[in-house]
């Protein structure tokens, strides 16, 4: 016997070990904070202690009908409390989660549906024509189509005809489906923590989208780890500007539970709406894509609330944001952290960690260091910044552009039924991002590009974010996106996307887009500048992504009206 095993040998019990799940934190806040305000929407408020019990209903419901361990639950609403209990209700009833990007045409929503066998469907009254349509897809494609239970969400900001046709077509109204449940159900953890969770669908931009399975580890991983990052503290006030859809809220839906804070829903994300809320509710914290930042900072002043009465605390991803609209942020009294994630990684899983040495630094300078991508989560074991033909790591001298990976236990299970994805994307042990970014000697990384959407002219690499980045320095834009089109010298040159800020006079675009060009050749390399400037609004995700595979088609259809600019 080896000397000192026996240290080793204690075996695991029910008393010593259980799986990790975020579902333990429900259960403490309405312990903790049995009264506090959990989930405010309109003129709904509930506590603590109703949405554990709500939640509980809707676990109890479910297993009423069979809906369980193996099942998978799709919810296509907004940010409403009836998919914020859904994060805890359908786990608890051992089934799987999959909130549904209410962007999404029916046809796409009718596959996601069929590819996750969903056993039931829940969906708000706004979307259930598209709902309605998605389905009637389904059982058009398949001769053993089974339709899932099928639950519709009423809201009092809705047409209230909308809800009486979905009850009409046979849809059970959600809080007629809890009361068939028990609020003392006597729901269990998960025996294994890699127990399914949530599936998440990617926006499938070049081929079908991609089903992102999540285990319950990394769930629970996630929401403890959210508010070590961002400092966010006990009994917060949450702002739902980010989709819950996406990426399950960056895992806050959890996070705010083991937070015992409160959730204040938004159905429409305004900027005119965010700061009323900020006025109205408390809001001290909020999450938002690039976009919704962009639109905070350019809102007109009537609806605006300026100085703000507290510190807001702001965490961006979802687009690396321009070093502009991170030091207009700062200079209305918003204090940014920025991070940046994939669905693959359960959101974000890195941060431009704030240094203190910075505070002495001009505020510009501070933005560009904040547009950094930063360094790796509390929760994740491993980032780099790789050569893919070598894997090596590439020298941290912020000039040699590698693909970031990463390694650990908020990285996702993989793809739903796609081995050749799942092979590809954990190539030699890590999971490959598909994004390219240098690490610099501080060792913080800086997104880039995307694989797909670096410029290649002449030979010479061109990061459309960089280019993109000094376009929103000029005064008129509001907006910019660059992507490649066709030039017949140097195969691909620079063609910019760009949305104007409002009260411009836009009659004379082409002295505006030679002003711009005149402005990117005082401030960039000659190759790096537009050929070609095309005005307009940009195509995106909901999560505020700009969909650059559309402005591709677009520019190189445009290429030869474009080429006489």
């Amino acid at each position: 016997m080896v000397a000192g095993r026996d240290i080793d040998d204690l075996p695991k019990n029910a008393a010593n070990h259980t799986a990790l799940t975020p579902l333990w934190l429900l259960d403490r806040a309405a312990v903790v904070h049995p009264t506090r305000a959990s989930v405010v929407h309109g003129s709904r408020r509930y506590t603590w202690r109703e949405t554990y019990q709500r939640c509980r209903r809707l676990a109890s419901a479910l297993s009423n009908h069979s809906i369980g361990l193996g099942c998978t639950v799709a919810v296509i609403a907004p940010n409403i409390p009836a998919l914020y209990e859904a994060h805890f209700g359908v786990p608890m009833a051992g089934a799987v989660l999959n909130a549904v990007n209410i962007r999404l045409n029916a046809s796409t929503i009718a596959f996601l549906l069929g590819h996750s066998s969903a056993s039931a469907v829940m969906v708000d009254q706004e979307f259930f024509d598209l709902a309605e349509e998605a389905l009637k897809i389904m059982a058009e494609k398949s001769r053993s189509y089974k339709p899932p239970l099928l639950v519709v969400i009423g809201d009092e900001s809705c047409d209230p005809k909308t809800l009486k046709y979905a009850l009409g077509k046979g849809a059970i109204e959600y809080e007629k489906f809890l009361e068939t449940g028990d609020p003392e159900f006597a729901w269990k953890p998960p025996e294994d923590e890699w127990q399914s969770i949530a599936l998440g669908y990617t926006s499938g931009t070049t081929a079908s989208p991609k089903g992102v399975v999540l285990h319950h580890r990394g769930a629970y991983l996630m929401s403890l780890c959210n508010p070590i990052v961002w400092g966010i503290s006990e009994g917060a006030i949450y702002l739902w500007t980010l989709p819950m859809f996406h990426c399950n809220g960056w895992c806050f839906t959890w996070t705010l539970a083991a937070l015992c804070g409160t959730n204040i829903c938004l159905r429409q994300v305004t900027a005119k709406a965010v700061y009323s809320a900020i006025a109205n509710h408390g809001v001290t914290h909020f999450c938002a894509a690039p976009v919704v930042l962009n639109a905070i900072v350019n809102a007109p002043p009537e609806e605006t609330i300026l100085p703000l009465p507290r510190v807001v605390h702001v965490m961006t991803a979802g687009a690396a944001p321009p070093p502009s609209v991170l030091l207009g942020m700062s200079q209305k009294g918003f204090r940014i952290t920025h991070t940046y994630g994939l669905s693959e990684t359960y959101g974000p899983s890195t941060v431009c960690a704030w240094k203190p040495e910075w505070d002495s630094q001009p505020p510009e300078t501070q933005a560009c260091l904040n547009a950094r991508q930063g360094v790796r989560y509390v929760c994740l074991e491993g980032l780099d910044i790789v050569d893919t033909r070598t894997m090596q790591p590439v020298p941290a001298d912020g000039t040699t552009i590698g693909e970031i990976v990463f390694r650990g236990n908020i990285v996702m299970k993989g793809y739903l039924k796609n081995p050749k994805a799942n092979k590809e994307a954990f190539a030699n042990g890590w999971y490959h991002s598909g994004d390219l970014a240098v690490k610099h000697p501080d060792g913080y990384i800086e997104i880039k590009d995307r694989s797909k959407d670096i410029i290649i002219s002449g030979g010479e690499n061109i990061s459309s974010v960089e280019v993109e980045n000094i376009l929103y320095l000029h005064p008129a834009i509001l907006e910019a996106s660059v992507v490649a089109r066709p030039d017949p010298r140097w195969g691909e040159s620079p063609c910019a996307f760009v949305t104007l800020k409002p009260g411009l006079d836009k009659s004379d675009e082409r002295r505006l887009a030679e002003d711009i060009l005149k402005f990117c050749r005082s401030k960039m390399p000659a190759y790096w500048v537009p050929k070609s400037v095309v005005f307009g609004p940009l195509p995106k995700t909901a999560t505020g992504k700009v969909q650059k595979h559309l402005l591709r088609a677009k520019a190189k259809e445009m290429f030869p009206v474009m080429s006489k600019l």
